[in-house]
């Protein structure tokens, strides 16, 4: 095998590596999303599980620090994913556009400052 056609085999294990490191990429994304969805479902289950605890505000704080978790973790993640992603190069992997990442994190965000809200009004 002439050290040409070596070195073009070479490019293509790079070129499919860093496609499967982006695709790796979103799915870390995804996961640590799933993590900071399951903080919101811990916050929701202490309020379940001590709705009848007095004082009340002290369940309630309890389970808001577990919303403030998940917000960092949306945002962490969301700062990994889209350093990570502006790093790499994709060749024929259609990535996720990292402005999505963004969207995600502020929909979470949102949805989980909702949540915290409805929390505290029971």
């Amino acid at each position: 095998m002439s050290s040409e056609k070596r070195t073009e085999y070479a490019e293509d294990r790079t070129d499919w590596a860093e496609d499967r490191t982006i695709m790796a990429n979103e799915r870390t994304f995804n996961s640590w999303m799933g993590l900071g969805l399951g903080a919101v479902g811990v916050a929701v289950a202490l309020k379940a599980v001590f709705g009848d605890f007095d004082p009340t505000w002290a369940a309630k704080l309890a389970a808001s620090l577990f919303l403030a978790i998940a917000i960092a973790i949306y945002w962490i993640a969301q700062r990994q994913a889209h350093a990570t992603h502006e790093r790499l190069s994709s060749r024929a992997a259609e990535p996720v556009p990292a402005r999505h990442f963004r969207r995600l994190s502020a929909g979470l965000t949102l949805a989980t400052l909702a949540t915290g809200g409805i929390l505290w009004a029971l």
